[in-house]
């Protein structure tokens, strides 16, 4: 039997040598809101930010691992390369990105007709989609 989603949104774990940074970036720069940060099994800290119905998950084990994200975002490696989250605001978040100086590896685009991108890059090198859908189309 296939599986039967309890949820409409997935959740993301994303493992970090630099939680600092990484905590700076998606709750101080992007804004999602601290939900909780847990003590783990095996030693690790997961901080929990709310995004939609979605948590993204900063995972630090007290061991950290050696760092194995290639650069480059998509054309970098296989496996998740980037994720995706729907705003309403494309270019104000854009400008707000750039001026705390985080990377925009893709500048905002037109990818096909009402739909608008920006990738930016958050400081472990994973690249975060930003997505705006023209509604009047």
């Amino acid at each position: 039997m296939p599986i039967v989603i309890a949820k409409e949104s997935i959740d993301l774990g994303l493992v970090t040598n630099n939680i600092d940074a990484m905590t700076a970036f998606y709750q101080d720069i992007l804004g999602l809101e601290l939900e909780a940060v847990l003590d783990m099994p095996g030693g690790a800290t997961m901080t929990r930010l709310q995004c939609g119905t979605t948590i993204i998950k900063l995972v630090h084990p007290e061991n950290v691992p050696q760092p194995s994200n290639p650069p480059h975002g998509i054309i970098g490696g296989t496996g998740i390369r980037y994720f995706t989250i729907h705003v309403d605001n494309l270019e104000d978040a854009v400008a707000h990105c750039e001026r705390q100086d985080c990377p925009v590896p893709v500048s905002i685009r037109e990818v096909r007709p009402g739909i608008r991108i920006a990738m930016i890059e958050d400081p472990d090198g994973n690249w975060v989609e930003l997505l705006q859908t023209d509604t009047s189309t």
